[in-house]
């Protein structure tokens, strides 16, 4: 039986709490592309020196993918006291990590300077960032998500998502206002580090914006009613939420790391992997590689809340659908585009293929927040969206530059993508439509009777 859902905030109070995920998570989002687009265009150079230029790229975007192998710890941890300490205090910790990891990247010194000290250093700051946004993503969207109107949940929850494409467009727009402002020598020998001590700036308005909003609602009901049952003997169960999302929502865990299986690679694949296919298949200059990420992050950034707002009057599923199974077909096209040259259709290519993943992206917040019941919330969704993420974001670069190695052509490419969007596809078929769901429920039946009962539930509640 559902807990009387908290009265929603003041439009006013919604808005402070959406932009203080937005601008946190807008911050980790830019620093961690930062150091994608970073190991596409100069870490191979800088730290590892001896190696061939295409062996070189796979080393730096080897690094990259170590950020992604911590993800899944820091979506243990943080998912594990956020869901007995709260959301607000663990999404501060986590800006503090990822901001102070960035701003030490800035001052490394290279392999010409210390040696191989110097990759190593490297490794443990992307490390850093990787633990921190492992326990960014649930916290801020479930902030959102547990504030907010529930008729509009996709809507509002989807903002914080569009941090992503915002942190892509800060961090290349600055990127290629450096590189086109700075010859290559200068770039390379200094103004690539500018962009990671201006992190050190942007977390300092980050907190600012982050410690002045409320911890969820939803959260102190569940964790009132937590302590009130302290006599129970489930309640050494709600001590451990991870055990309990193991036990209870094993499957929704599943559904989860499917699901985001083509959202993720896609995304990799065109916003890092294209500044190496553009600049070494395509002959297209790294300038104008930017600039198209550029311009359709900004594209990127305005559609994803029209697929959550979308999401609240169709459902979450159909929307994660038409995006993955669009993202599989244009992957052919989107090489060709890039193919030839052409700066308009550069543009086309990476604007078309990250609409189509914001239709994944977008409903993602609500949507894995929907799954789980409150006090294994944190965990649950983390646990789901960061685990994916080793098998999908982690190796998509590293894989695709193997491959483009390894053929000297895109078809290989573009099928792994499309056998991702497969999975997704079944993943999401096999899931239950949530949107209907109340965040206020401390616990969601579990089980196929109890399946059918909440899809009852859901259907007669209004909302």
């Amino acid at each position: 039986m559902s807990s009387p859902a908290a009265a929603p905030p003041a439009p006013a109070s919604l808005k402070r709490i959406v932009a203080a995920s937005l601008i946190g998570t807008t911050i980790e989002w830019y620093d961690f592309f930062l150091y994608g687009s970073a190991a596409a265009l100069v870490f191979n150079k800088l730290f590892f020196p001896d190696s061939d230029p295409l062996v070189g790229t796979l080393l730096s975007f080897l690094t990259y993918a170590v950020g992604f192998a911590a993800r899944p710890l820091g979506a243990l941890v943080f998912g594990h006291y956020g869901d007995r300490l709260g959301r607000k205090k663990l999404l501060v910790l986590s800006l503090l990590l990822m901001g102070g990891a960035t701003f030490a990247i800035g001052l490394l010194p290279t392999h010409a300077s210390i040696g191989t000290a110097a990759p190593v250093l490297l490794t443990v700051l992307r490390l850093v960032q990787g633990f921190a946004l492992g326990g960014e993503w649930g916290g801020a969207v479930l902030l959102v998500s547990e504030h907010g109107d529930a008729r509009r949940r996709g809507f509002w929850a989807s903002w914080p998502q569009t941090g992503a494409p915002a942190g892509q467009l800060l961090a290349t727009g600055v990127l290629s206002l450096l590189t086109a402002l700075l010859s290559d020598a200068a770039f390379g020998s200094w103004g690539w580090r500018v962009p990671f001590l201006l992190s050190g700036v942007l977390v300092i308005v980050g907190l600012w914006i982050r410690l002045s909003v409320d911890e969820s609602p939803v959260f102190k009901q569940a964790l009132a009613q937590a302590e009130a049952r302290q006599a129970d003997v489930a309640a050494e169960a709600e001590k451990l939420p991870l055990v309990s999302v193991l036990r209870h929502h094993w499957r929704d865990v599943l559904v989860a790391m499917g699901a985001r299986m083509a959202e993720n690679i896609s995304y990799y694949v065109i916003t890092a992997f294209i500044l190496v296919y553009a600049t070494t298949s395509a002959g297209v200059s790294k300038q104008t590689a930017l600039n198209a990420v550029l311009i359709a992050s900004a594209v990127h950034f305005a559609v994803i809340p029209a697929w959550g707002a979308l999401s609240d009057r169709i459902g979450r599923r159909p929307v994660y659908l038409m995006g993955a199974v669009g993202v599989g077909l244009w992957m052919f096209p989107f090489f060709s585009l890039i193919d030839t040259g052409g700066f308009g259709n550069l543009i086309l290519a990476v604007t078309v293929g990250l609409v189509l993943h914001g239709a994944m992206y977008a409903p993602q917040a609500a949507f894995f927040s929907e799954m789980f019941a409150t006090r294994m919330r944190y965990s649950g969704a983390s646990i789901g969206a960061q685990f994916a993420s080793v098998a999908a974001g982690a190796p998509a670069p590293l894989i695709a530059t193997a491959l483009l190695s390894d053929y000297g052509s895109s078809t290989p490419i573009a099928l792994y993508v499309i056998a991702a969007a497969v999975l997704t596809v079944i993943a999401v078929a096999a899931a239950k439509e949530t949107r209907h769901r109340d965040l206020a429920d401390v616990a969601l039946p579990s089980g196929p009777g109890a399946d059918r009962t909440t899809a009852a539930a859901e259907d007669a509640r209004t909302v």
